[in-house]
């Protein structure tokens, strides 16, 4: 079988669902790479489903509805040549059966209307319910093609019978411009259920004792959930030491985590960017998929109860090298090319 690009006046429409328009820092760029990629392979033209239209259509200069916008997302699906759902964990019901039934409809639409449904480096589960476990199972086994970020989420698929291919973070797919490194810490905290006084306070105990004479920027990546809590950690630097510079960074996250000497990070995704910069990094375990990333890249990790020798913490993060960071981000290659083959027709 032979196979063709759309070219010329032939586009092919593609139809993004996933955790857009929130300002999800992680969401965000992966929506970045997403976009990014489908604007190199011409004629494609993206409608992004959001809960922010405006912000998403002048963020990456495409076409937005509003997610729960059924009539117009029904219309746009019915309209697509291609539906993609992810990345992220959007099919779990860990969070909220309701967003996994958002999540599934879509995909069930593009199915019902015979497009072509990619399921975009997402991470499967946990999927408590039977009912949760049940709609996954039987819209996954219909796609054209899976794509999981996870091995967890590989066996669980290869368990259904289920076909799925294995690819890393498509972060790493991101172009980040190499940085000469600014005299600057960085702190990244999310809000999260095992948040806690002891983990802020060692941590600005950390800062205080080995950074104090640098400034301190401290990122909220989410600011619905995340702002709060920087500020409140702000105020507890500025407690042990009124003459600490500090910024709380909202924004330019990426370009402004290239530029950091160190960080110190909760969000997965933050961690990665600043592994792909080279910055040395400390992450927090909130979650398995921070502590695996912390593993592979040989950076040390603090528990959320901060029970770690701190002293030792410092001693490693200092003794990390800039090269073998960048040398393990550039391990990793984002596999596109069954990705890209759904954007040729057959002849």
């Amino acid at each position: 079988m032979k196979f063709t690009q759309f070219t010329g006046e032939t586009m092919v429409k593609a139809a993004i669902s996933g955790y857009y328009g929130f300002k999800n820092f992680g969401d965000e760029a992966i929506l970045a790479v997403l976009v990014n990629h489908l604007k190199k392979l011409e004629n494609v033209d993206i409608t992004v489903f959001s809960s922010d239209t405006d912000f998403t259509s002048k963020t990456y200069s495409v076409n937005s509805v509003k997610r729960f916008d059924l009539k117009n997302v029904i219309k746009t699906v019915k309209e697509a040549d291609i539906l993609v759902s992810g990345g992220g964990s959007l099919l779990q019901d860990v969070t909220s059966f309701k967003s996994l039934v958002y999540y599934s409809l879509i995909i069930a639409l593009g199915l019902l209307f015979n497009k072509k449904v990619i399921i975009f480096a997402q991470g499967i589960g946990p999927l408590i319910s039977k009912p949760a476990q049940f709609i996954v199972k039987n819209l996954l086994k219909h796609c054209s093609l899976v794509t999981v970020r996870d091995e967890n989420s590989l066996n669980l698929l290869k368990k259904w019978k289920i076909n799925a291919n294995l690819v890393c973070d498509p972060i790493y797919s991101l172009d980040i411009a190499s940085q000469t490194a600014s005299e600057t810490v960085g702190v990244q905290l999310r809000e999260f259920k095992t948040m806690n006084y002891n983990l802020l306070h060692k941590l600005a105990l950390l800062i205080i004792t080995k950074f104090s004479d640098k400034k301190i920027e401290i990122f909220s990546l989410q600011e619905a959930q995340d702002l709060e809590l920087c500020k409140r950690f702000e105020q507890i630097l500025h407690t042990f030491n009124p003459d600490i510079k500090t910024e709380i960074v909202c924004d330019d996250i990426i370009n402004k985590i290239s530029k950091l000497e160190y960080l110190i990070a909760m969000r997965f995704h933050a961690v990665l960017t600043a592994l792909k910069s080279g910055v040395k990094t400390c992450a927090v375990n909130y979650d398995i998929k921070v502590e695996k990333l912390a593993n592979e890249a040989g950076i040390p990790l603090i528990s959320m109860d901060a029970h770690e020798n701190l002293e030792e913490i410092y001693e490693k993060m200092q003794n990390l090298s800039k090269d073998d960071l960048l040398r393990f981000a550039k391990s990793k290659n984002f596999d596109w090319s069954e990705f890209d083959k759904l954007f040729f027709i057959s002849e």
